[in-house]
């Protein structure tokens, strides 16, 4: 590794000062760095390599590919796989087709790419191949998140901008105080290169016009320093949205009870259970900027991201209740007041058809497109004399165990399954709670979660270790792989 010159220490030193300040990291972590192969992202491996003995962390590369740019997207990869082997540094690829999925969902390429990436994160993740993921955020994607939130229009929170960590992730962001021109500075001093991204400078995408004419303008016109106005506006909203949270936290036990009231108390029936009931008198008698918290806290609860105009038409019916006693809100609300109340409910029940159904046979080895996952699995035959350490022994399964045919399906009411290392079979619909995942299912993800079957034994679980009865003891293993069908694979810088 070259030995950094001497304008590369303030970079190693922003680096490790964000890291020890938000503790970011811990010894012992394995942090996946999300390299493109931008100068951001190599940055951010360079840094993290000058650091990682001091800090007591082992360090890996984590590409995905986009399938957006053809070749020089294909020409990044092959980047990425050269950066990682000179530092002799494990290698995670993905790919997805971040084209279709977009048309497919009805969102922007960037959203798209988000989704995939994040999405495939998650699965490095659950699969035990990193502690943490790292990602190039840097101090000019902060100052361009919180200058184009303010043209959207925003509160507090979304003033704050990009944070430091986000812990249900597991992402990290040690860049945030670093911007690109010292990026670039860095990387000249230690001699080393990087990759152009050319979709950086399309002016289609609302950043890139930030980017390239907004921010530079506001500069020569306005600020000079706005950048760096823009990035203290973030951290100064970061510490007022902990304090709100905290507050509105605190309170919320006091103001707001589940259910109706009824002759013999709170209805407790599944209906009543989905409404929210605000004390009126206790409410009024708060500040008001600690109502509106209140309310949007109360809209949070329930599943909707109530807006300014939303809170201010709540707050209307409140302070004036010989007008409307009903409103109709984003995600199927309706706030409804009575003499002591405001009663928030969800009006539109969870479908109550079926969930979708799917099964597929799986030969071992052999693979099968999943249609409603938009993904292919595999049954991939680690050979018997193979470098066995190299793989997650927890997804390991012995082929001697297994049917010949295995079977791809949607976990149903009632499967239950055991993973090494707990004490008992679980019921499947407890295994994909948000705590045992470390995160939410939308329930239409939950509903098509895929298991796979052998001779009526449920053998694998998405995001489970492999249960105890059918691990790899010896001879041949079985992999089970999910991929998201793609040809290629693409690191684009935006907004890893």
């Amino acid at each position: 590794m070259s030995k950094p010159s001497k304008i590369c220490f303030s970079v190693i030193e922003k680096v490790h000062n964000q890291l020890r300040r938000q503790r970011l990291i811990v010894p012992g972590d394995r942090v996946a760095v999300a390299v493109s192969g931008g100068a951001d992202s190599v940055a951010l491996l360079r840094t993290l390599l000058e650091l990682r003995e001091e800090l007591g962390v082992v360090v890996s590369v984590a590409h995905f590919h986009h399938d957006i740019r053809g070749a020089e997207a294909d020409s990044d990869l092959q980047f990425v796989k050269g950066l990682a082997a000179e530092f002799e540094l494990e290698l995670h690829s993905g790919a997805g087709d971040v084209p279709a999925y977009a048309r497919s969902q009805k969102v922007s390429l960037e959203t798209g790419a988000r989704e995939l990436r994040h999405r495939w994160f998650a699965k490095l993740l659950l699969e035990g191949n990193a502690d943490k993921i790292a990602t190039a955020h840097t101090l000019d994607d902060q100052a361009e998140t919180v200058l184009m939130r303010i043209l959207r229009g925003t509160g507090a929170r979304g003033l704050a901008g990009i944070f430091p960590a986000q812990e249900t992730k597991h992402l990290i962001r040690p860049l945030l105080e670093v911007s690109r021109p010292e990026i670039e500075a860095y990387l000249r001093g230690l001699g080393q290169s990087w990759r152009e991204d050319s979709s950086n400078r399309d002016l289609s995408h609302t950043r890139n016009r930030v980017r390239h004419e907004l921010l530079p303008r506001l500069e020569q016109d306005f600020n000079a320093g706005i950048r760096q106005t823009l990035v203290d506006l973030a951290e100064i909203a970061r510490g007022e949205a902990a304090y709100w949270e905290a507050e509105v936290g605190a309170l919320l036990p006091r103001l707001v009870r589940p259910g109706k009231p009824s002759r013999s108390g709170r209805a407790t029936t599944r209906q009543a259970c989905q409404t929210l009931a605000l004390d009126l008198a206790a409410f009024r008698a708060l500040p008001l900027a600690l109502q509106r918290h209140v309310l949007q806290n109360l809209g949070k609860q329930q599943g909707a991201a109530l807006e300014f105009k939303h809170i201010e038409q709540l707050m209307a019916i409140i302070l004036k209740p010989a007008g409307p006693k009903r409103l109709s809100l984003p995600g199927g609300l309706t706030a409804r007041l009575t003499f002591r109340e405001l009663q928030i409910s969800q009006e539109k029940q969870p479908s109550v058809s079926s969930p979708p159904v799917y099964s597929y046979p799986l030969r071992v080895p052999g693979e099968v497109a999943i249609p409603e996952l938009g993904e292919t699995i595999r049954a991939r035959v680690v050979p018997a004399g193979s470098s066995m350490p190299e793989y997650n022994p927890e997804t390991l399964l012995d082929r001697a165990r297994l049917a010949p045919e295995l079977t791809v399906r949607n976990w149903r009411a009632g499967d239950r399954f055991f993973p090494a290392r707990t004490r008992s079979p679980k019921k499947l619909k407890e295994l994909l709670q948000a705590g045992r995942l470390g995160r939410e299912l939308p329930l239409a993800e939950r509903k098509i979660w895929p298991v796979v079957e052998s001779a009526g034994h449920i053998v694998w679980v998405r995001g489970f270790a492999v249960p105890e009865a059918f691990a790899f003891r010896a001879g041949d293993a079985v992999m089970i792989e999910e991929t998201v069908p793609s040809s290629k694979s693409d690191g684009s810088e935006a907004d890893l």
